[in-house]
């Protein structure tokens, strides 16, 4: 769940929009809210249900404080009050609501803000694109935006450090992963390193996306995290080049492979990533995984986000 400061009367009483429409929007917003609100059992959140609730669902102020914002703020917001809403606040309503895709997307739209969180579908990855990546297989790729999110990915990068299928997209990000999710994290045989390049390329790119709602939201994100600060404080700046990386896989073993990096347009955005066995115990290891993928029925590289 996001974590973030209170938000205070003051910074929320401000008119956000006028007329008619923006009135209409509003009113939807909270009934949205409500019926969200009330079909999540305080089960589901690891809240106890007590003897004595009546409300269906989540209290306000149970939603309030798992989203990390002021209960009567919260409570405007469900009122259909005319107050200001950041991207940030959003954001963790979605998660707290346990949102899908598309009521995460209508969130959004009625509190007039854009989505900082990549969407699910990415017009840039192309079927001819997708095609390419299935024909790689058995040798693992993605196709990655500047940022580390995967955009989409074959079959056997999907098990080549976690099983990526059972990973929400909005959370498909390499450089958070590293911190969130324990099978990535055990696969990097460098760890530590590893992060420590990461952080500094992103601190590279991210000076060209300063002001932009999703790099904004990773950063915050990462900075839960004190060996990311620790590593983001050093101001270390890379340029992206080809590598050898080593993984333990928790399936088939160590696998060691020449990580190179093709560019799908003339800006340092979206590229196509792939691992390239460095020996023959590698070639096979990772044949094995690829098997593994197709027997478990893996599906088709996965919808992507957009860049």
């Amino acid at each position: 769940m996001a974590t973030m400061a209170q938000v205070t009367t003051q910074e929320t009483a401000a008119p956000r929009s006028h007329g008619m429409g923006a009135e209409v929007r509003r009113h939807e917003l909270a009934a949205f809210l409500r019926s969200r609100r009330e079909r999540i059992t305080p089960e589901e959140v690891g809240l106890p249900r007590g003897r004595r609730r009546r409300t269906p669902g989540l209290r306000r102020e149970e939603v309030a404080q798992l989203s990390a914002v002021g209960v009567t703020w919260y409570t405007w917001l469900e009122q259909g009050r005319d107050i200001q809403v950041s991207v940030q606040v959003l954001d963790a309503l979605a998660r707290t609501l346990m949102l899908d895709a598309t009521e995460r997307a209508h969130l959004f739209q009625l509190a007039g803000a854009v989505d900082p969180t990549p969407a699910l579908l990415c017009p840039s990855v192309t079927p001819a694109l997708r095609a390419m990546l299935e024909q790689l297989e058995p040798y693992p790729a993605s196709i990655q935006n500047s940022r580390y999110d995967i955009l989409a990915h074959n079959r056997t990068l999907g098990l080549l450090l976690c099983d990526l299928e059972a990973v929400p997209p909005e959370d498909r990000n390499c450089i958070l992963l590293s911190y969130t999710n324990d099978d990535w994290r055990n696969s990097i045989v460098h760890l530590e390193d590893t992060r420590r390049l990461m952080a500094a390329r992103l601190r590279a790119v991210m000076a060209g996306h300063l002001t932009e709602p999703a790099w904004k939201m990773l950063l915050k994100r990462l900075r839960e995290y004190p060996e990311f600060c620790e590593a983001w404080e050093r101001h270390e700046v890379v340029a992206a080049h080809s590598k050898r990386k080593e993984f333990l896989n928790r399936l088939v073993g160590r696998v060691v492979v020449d990580q190179s990096e093709l560019w799908l347009g003339p800006e340092l955005g979206s590229r196509m990533v792939t691992y390239v066995p460095a020996d023959e115990e590698s070639r096979a290891r990772l044949e094995r995984l690829h098997e593994i993928a197709l027997k478990r029925g893996t599906t088709r590289p996965a919808q992507g986000q957009r860049p």
